[in-house]
């Protein structure tokens, strides 16, 4: 027998509110990375937002610029591979067979 198709869309908007709530909460959530021995910080919202970068003063001097541009490149794709782990952690288990709704 086929499923009901009131208890198919029922389902499918249930999925889609726990998603919309589970969304929201990954934007409250953050990732904190930090490069360079701690001399660069960054903290990310789990929906890729960046919230807030932190420089250890050492490292702003004007000879060692080079320097500071790799290791805030190297934390922020270093924050946004782990929000989108957390996304995926939080995600997962609802979208499981859906294709990534």
């Amino acid at each position: 027998m086929p499923p009901n198709p009131k208890d198919l869309m029922a389902q499918v908007q249930r999925l889609q509110t726990e998603l919309a709530k589970a969304r929201e909460e990954l934007a409250q959530e953050t990732v904190e990375v930090s490069v360079g021995g701690g001399v660069v910080r960054l903290v990310m919202s789990g929906t890729q937002e960046c919230r807030k970068v932190s420089l250890d003063p050492a490292v702003v001097k004007p000879e060692e610029v080079d320097l500071l541009q790799d290791l805030l490149l190297g934390a922020v794709n270093q924050a946004i591979h782990e929000s989108q782990q957390l996304a995926a952690r939080r995600l997962g288990p609802l979208t499981g067979g859906l294709g990534g709704l």
